[in-house]
């Protein structure tokens, strides 16, 4: 007979559980500064060392070290600081609306927010972006009016999609958002068959699409791996790792034994892992991915490591599954708080114009919410007609559905 051992099955186990102290005292990270930067024509066989490492620019005295500090001006650092406060500010009018019954749902990005803005900023402005459901940075640093956003979680009247989204879940063309879908990871396939169609009619636009640990592990993500690669297809892939999907950590979708960002070494294209809460870090990993996609060089993986502060949703209670004070633990800091610092540390900014702007930002989304909810939320109001749900799906009206809306009155 045979002296073997049970199989078993293992299921990857957290850190840290309820009433338990994080810990996060195992996580290597290295010092700013210390991670190489490649120029970007590189072979992608010559770094499979870089999805191991984690790329970081600021250091513990808020000054940007080492070869991935971007040459940046003050102007576009205090751009990317308002932007990040704007959204957090909007976040916290919009969770307060949704615990008012004023909506059903919300989404917040507390401690992501250096993911969007970043990546923003760092690419242009035409560029086309396909988001998962914690990027409304990405509207906020490009303009897009928060009226218009705080709108459609309301499903008003003055909701361009005519309450068929969930909340959240925003769409603009003029800003080179791709509508948002609950079905997650479709938008990686469809970002990189965006990208390819780009690239076969000599548009110099590029792609980037964004997408949680956890959705990873989607069959999607990796078809979108497989023609990004094989078609070389213009297109920046951010998997955001913030340690959660909505009530597992990131060692179920893979994150237990290796990095996500090493996926990228399979798939023959670069793989970078960054510091998602360095500002700097992240806008000039993304430059060096955008700029390697628009010379016609391929796509680059990028994995954001970065920290869900807040619930995943506010149909989640984290304190399910995780230490009540784990956020308050992550060792890489809140991505706001380090950038004011930055900037404080140039003589570019101060604590006394960080509070004036806080309060103007705070007055605004107020002012703004109180126009938004003028046009009806979730429990009271004015709502988007009925008859508007036969329209918008047939460019004629077919003969049933007009039948349908007289039935109704509409």
């Amino acid at each position: 007979m045979r002296n073997t051992a049970p199989h078993g099955l293992h299921v990857p186990p957290p850190k840290a559980r309820p009433g338990e102290v994080s810990a996060f005292s195992a996580l290597a990270i290295p010092p700013a500064g210390s991670v190489r930067c490649p120029d970007i024509a590189v072979d992608p066989r010559d770094i499979r060392d870089l999805p191991y490492e984690l790329i970081r620019v600021l250091d513990e005295d808020h000054h940007a070290v080492g070869p991935w500090a971007p040459a940046v001006s003050p102007d576009l650092l205090r751009r990317g600081l308002r932007a990040m406060m704007l959204t957090r500010a909007y976040d916290e009018r919009m969770l307060k609306a949704q615990r008012q019954g004023k909506t059903s749902f919300y989404v917040k990005c507390t401690g992501e927010e250096a993911v969007a803005v970043a990546q923003a900023l760092a690419l242009r402005a035409d560029d086309m972006c396909f988001p998962t459901y914690r990027q409304q940075g990405l509207l906020i640093t490009r303009g897009w009016p928060i009226l218009d956003m705080m709108c459609q979680v309301f499903a008003n009247t003055r909701d361009r999609l005519k309450g068929r989204q969930l909340p959240v879940m925003y769409s603009s063309r003029e800003a080179g958002f791709f509508s948002i879908s609950g079905n997650l990871a479709t938008q990686t396939s469809q970002a990189v068959g965006w990208a390819m169609a780009a690239a076969y009619k000599n548009d110099p636009r590029i792609a980037a699409t964004w997408v949680g640990d956890g959705a990873s592990a989607e069959g999607d993500f990796h078809h979108a791996l497989t023609f990004a690669t094989v078609y070389q297809a213009p297109v920046v892939l951010n998997l955001v790792n913030n340690q959660w999907a909505i009530s597992s950590f990131q060692g179920i979708a893979g994150g237990e034994k290796t990095t996500f960002a090493a996926r990228a070494i399979g798939f023959a294209m670069p793989g970078l892992r960054v510091d998602g809460n360095d500002f700097l870090a992240v806008y000039a990993v993304t430059a060096w991915a955008a700029e390697r996609a628009r010379a016609g060089l391929g796509p680059t993986l990028i994995e954001l490591f970065t920290y869900r502060a807040s619930a995943h949703s506010t149909s989640d209670d984290p304190s399910k599954y995780r230490p009540a004070d784990e956020a308050a633990r992550w060792p890489l800091g809140d991505p706001i708080d380090r950038l004011k610092n930055h900037l404080i540390a140039l003589g570019e900014w101060s604590e006394d114009r960080d509070r004036a702007l806080q309060e103007e930002l705070t007055q605004m989304v107020a002012d703004t919410a109180k126009e938004a909810e003028s046009y009806g939320t979730l429990d009271k109001g004015a709502a988007p007609s009925v008859k508007t749900m036969f329209e918008d799906v047939y460019k004629e009206m077919p003969w049933h559905l007009r039948r349908q809306r007289q039935e109704l009155g509409v």
